[in-house]
């Protein structure tokens, strides 16, 4: 099972560790990843592997909404056919 990651905020040191970090503690894989600082935004997509983790979706979204807490950023997980059904034309 793959999702989408998006991560939004101040660019800081660290922000690309933290979220690896907390991604490899649960045993998710990052397939592809695209980051880039708008002026002082930092804004990354990652596309992930799920399916090896032992923790449920809901508690994967709830750590990263913890970290996305600890550093000002917002940090979103959605399931790849729910992110590309939002964002069909």
């Amino acid at each position: 099972m793959r999702a989408v990651i998006t991560v939004v905020g101040q660019d800081k040191i660290g922000i690309i560790a933290e979220v690896s970090r907390v991604l490899s503690e649960n045993k998710i894989n990052i397939l592809d990843i695209s980051q880039t600082i708008m002026q002082d935004m930092f804004t990354m997509i990652m596309l992930v592997d799920v399916e090896k983790s032992d923790v449920s979706f809901k508690e994967i979204s709830d750590r990263l909404d913890k970290l996305g807490e600890k550093l000002s950023l917002s940090i979103r997980i959605q399931h790849e056919d729910l992110f590309h059904s939002m964002h069909r034309i």
